[in-house]
């Protein structure tokens, strides 16, 4: 969108010459009789040099060269002398009584010219000498002094700077409706109309880049993998300063010093960003060999942008700054959507089309004032470059490039409505496919725990999203019970599809062995080629009715005896290697005594601040209900899923189980653990 206006600022070049200079004196302009405003585009005289006397009512320019607006270039007048002032003079006839009068001056006469009447200054755009330019966008009205229009002629002259493009360009600088004469009250609502008009495509431009960035910027926060969304909010960020620019210059203040437009010069990475966001809709991988050319293609258009602006934009030098964007707009893009829809993404087509559209019309374009450069399709060239810029409606002027861009982000916004409707329905099975998930997990992770006499049992899940990694199966057995626990490497519906096999694993070994060590190596078996690489800690033990406990650990936490950490025997995690074998320890629970199991989502349990819960909390609350236990790892801070199982003997019944052993077989419990070799 910067582009475009540069090439506005560029193109009055080439909407401002001629053929071939008039014969005859000039015969000034009559308008004793003008009710409406009208253009001056008759009467007309040029003088190549400069002399403040140019601008005096009283100065004789009976010799000055005879100018047609319409027709006459400055090349054709003064062929290959070029002077850097040239002034235009124009004797208007008015009434006496035509008070409230005004000068309306279009935009792109010259980075720098001044408008005298009857030697009076009466606006100054730019500066001559020393040369300042000015950013030429907006127009001017100028009340012309009540005073002059009563002697009955004003005496009207133009100062221009003119500058490399002005003696290029074909058609006249100082054109028929650059400067019109009339009412004051009615210009001033003519040029709010004109400005409103000639800029309502690049206003819908605007409001249609707003949204799509306000869209690009939520999408790109909910989604961050989704890089094309970054690239299309950069690439319509990089606009907005020359957006703000040329608003500010047309609504705000009319005469902005030209370094301003330094502003705009950060559109000269929108080629850069434009490739990156394409790129990355499609899932093409941006080389060295295509980061040099958007490098050059960069380069390219911030020259554009500055000479433009500045008035030494060439012909040659559009010709060439453009090749680059062309070429990425017409063949490089162009081919990598190709290749993207031969692929099998027929929805690509959608942003294809209007970058093709885009492309061969700024080949056209581009190839058009190339063609001004011979002599002999100089002017059906710059004819055909003119159409393509644009056409008036009424009092609407519609660019096409404007009309272009849009379609573009209409095509953007219809790809990223596809993409999210196919992302809604693979949402809606993965929805699915969870929520079976969960019900299968509901199935095998117990929710409520068989009473088993002797033993008093807490057991609480909170996974960390709709399912979890965690796992444990409480199975009665010999007036006892076996308790097997672990956490699958992962979260979410991979790990919790590790966990189904798992329980399956474990039913189907305590149908041949209630051995925590020889449970662990059948679970570890089933772990070896299925995971994919990932692991699984567990940890198994079995209670005895009379207190007895043996357990084993495969890189799982060990548990806590009423607030005490028992030591375990290290060993490798589930999965890792398949001749893993595990130690078993053996302790015993007296009446009353309370064992409590935790998995690794209690202890790193995190805050806002990165600290963790840690062990010491651990230990501290590990004689609390297993409800109160999850619950404040969950407020510190829950980043993984939380099992914790509290297992306790019960004092009654003990003394009776305890008679029914010494009878039985006669056990002398250690007064410490002790490891079973």
């Amino acid at each position: 969108m910067p582009l475009r206006r540069a090439a506005r600022v560029a193109a009055f070049a080439f909407c401002l010459g001629a053929a071939c200079p008039s014969n005859g004196p000039a015969q000034g302009f009559d308008a004793t009789h003008l009710r409406q405003p009208a253009n001056l585009d008759t009467g007309w005289l040029v003088h190549a040099g400069d002399d403040p006397a140019y601008a005096q009512p009283n100065f004789d320019d009976s010799r000055w060269t005879p100018y047609n607006a319409s027709t006459d270039s400055l090349h054709q007048l003064f062929s290959n002398a070029r002077p850097t002032i040239v002034w235009f003079r124009i004797h208007i006839k008015v009434a006496p009584d035509q008070t409230g009068s005004a000068l309306l001056a279009r935009p792109f006469i010259s980075p720098a010219f001044e408008i005298y009447s009857n030697g009076t200054m009466l606006l100054r755009a730019g500066q001559m000498d020393p040369y300042v330019p000015y950013y030429n966008v907006a127009q001017f009205l100028v009340p012309v002094p009540n005073q002059q229009v009563g002697t009955g002629t004003l005496i009207v002259a133009i100062r221009v700077h003119a500058v490399g493009y002005n003696w290029q360009s074909p058609r006249p600088v100082l054109h028929a409706n650059t400067l019109r004469f009339g009412p004051e009250a009615v210009l001033r609502n003519e040029k709010w109309l004109n400005a409103i008009g000639a800029n309502a495509s690049d206003r819908l431009d605007e409001l249609v880049d707003f949204g799509m960035l306000l869209g690009a910027l939520l999408l790109f926060s909910t989604q961050r993998k989704h890089m094309e969304y970054l690239w299309l909010s950069l690439w319509v960020l990089c606009q907005i300063p020359g957006v703000v620019l040329n608003d500010l210059t047309l609504f705000g203040h009319p005469i902005m010093p030209m370094h301003w437009i330094l502003l705009d010069e950060f559109a000269s990475f929108w080629p850069y960003l434009m490739a990156r966001m394409y790129c990355a809709f499609v899932g093409h991988r941006v080389g060295w060999k295509l980061n040099l050319f958007l490098g050059i293609a960069c380069l390219a258009s911030c020259y554009y942008l500055s000479t433009a602006a500045f008035g030494a934009l060439s012909i040659e030098g559009l010709v060439l700054a453009q090749a680059p964007v062309v070429a990425l707009q017409l063949i490089i893009l162009p081919l990598i959507l190709i290749a993207d829809i031969c692929r099998g993404h027929r929805q690509t087509v959608v942003l294809l089309i209007p970058l093709l559209i885009y492309g061969l019309a700024q080949f056209i374009y581009t190839g058009a004032y190339a063609l001004t450069l011979i002599p002999a399709t100089s002017a059906w060239a710059f004819s055909v470059a003119q159409r393509l810029s644009g056409v008036t409606a009424g009092p609407i002027y519609i660019d096409f490039r404007d009309m272009a861009d849009i379609l573009s982000m209409v095509s953007l916004a219809l790809i990223i409505l596809l993409r999210s409707n196919r992302m809604s329905r693979e949402q809606a099975v993965l929805e699915s496919e969870v929520a079976n998930a969960r019900e299968v997990q509901q199935v095998i992770l117990p929710e409520a725990v068989e009473t088993i006499p002797g033993f008093r049992i807490e057991s609480i899940y909170e996974p960390a999203r709709e399912v979890g990694g965690d796992f444990f199966q409480i199975v009665p057995v010999d007036g006892g019970l076996l308790l097997v626990m672990g956490d699958v490497a992962g979260k979410g519906l991979p790990a919790a599809m590790l966990v189904s096999v798992l329980v399956g694993a474990i039913r189907t070994a305590v149908q041949y062995t209630h051995s925590p060590a020889e449970v662990l190596a059948q679970l570890n078996d089933r772990m070896i080629g299925r995971a994919n690489g990932g692991f699984s800690t567990a940890l198994a033990a079995l209670f005895f009715s009379d207190g007895d406990v043996t357990i084993a650990c495969a890189g799982h936490l060990p548990p806590y005896l009423d607030g005490a950490e028992i030591s375990l025997p290290g060993a490798l995690p589930l999965g890792i290697r398949g001749d893993a074998t595990y130690e078993t320890v053996r302790l015993r629970l007296e009446p009353g005594n309370r064992l409590t199991f935790y998995s690794d989502g209690v202890i790193e349990a995190q805050d806002k601040r990165g600290e963790l819960f840690g062990f010491e909390r651990g230990r501290a609350i590990s004689t609390e209900a297993a409800s109160e236990i999850a619950k404040a790892a969950q407020q510190f801070g829950q980043t993984d899923d939380i099992t914790v199982v509290v297992i306790e003997r019960e004092r009654q019944q003990s003394a009776e189980l305890d008679k029914e052993r010494l009878v039985a077989r006669p056990f002398a419990a250690p007064a410490a653990v002790t490891n079973l070799q």
